[in-house]
């Protein structure tokens, strides 16, 4: 738990401009208590202390803004740029760093259980202000999804999807 804390306060540090240090991140970012509170109530809820682990999300979530469930599988680096009104569902997969920022949603498209019903975003992953990602859809290593999308189908690795609902613009490299 310590390396993952350690990782993450590093990567805030690389892709925020406005942090300046470690301990200016760990007291004052809310992504880093968001965090810290998933991997207490994950461990909990992987060992089906279901109730607790769901008091701990939601107590996350009053303080933080953020909506993590205790379900969801998060890799390292994840980085929640300033946070208010991010929620991740019960079956969302998110890669290695990966960054969010507020106002997002990782959610399902109704109310179907027992299966996976959240998006999977793979590593290296950004997606902009205001983006819903919905269904249980994969969106690629490396994409770029735009401010205020709707992504209701997989997005292609080291693309970009913007719109509502978002369409995949492939970034072709080229040399001429």
């Amino acid at each position: 738990m310590f390396d993952n804390l350690k990782y993450d306060l590093n990567r805030v540090l690389e892709d925020d401009p406005a942090a300046r240090t470690k301990l200016e991140v760990f007291i004052l970012y809310p992504c880093i208590h968001a965090l810290i509170a998933y991997r207490i109530a994950n461990f909990l809820y992987r060992h089906k202390l279901f109730l607790i682990a769901r008091v701990i999300s939601q107590i996350s979530r009053f303080f933080t803004g953020i909506e993590i469930h205790p379900g969801a599988t998060i890799g390292k680096g994840l980085f929640i740029d300033h946070g208010m009104g991010v929620v991740i569902g019960e079956t969302a997969i998110i890669g290695d760093n990966v960054t969010i920022y507020h106002g997002v949603t990782l959610g399902g498209t109704g109310k179907d259980k027992g299966k996976k019903r959240h998006p999977t975003v793979g590593n290296n992953v950004v997606i902009g202000a205001g983006a819903k990602v919905l269904g249980s859809i994969y969106v690629g290593d490396g994409a770029k999804i735009g401010a205020n999308s709707v992504v209701l189908k997989d997005v292609v690795s080291q693309s970009t999807a913007v719109g509502a609902p978002a369409k995949n613009k492939i970034k072709i490299n080229c040399c001429g």
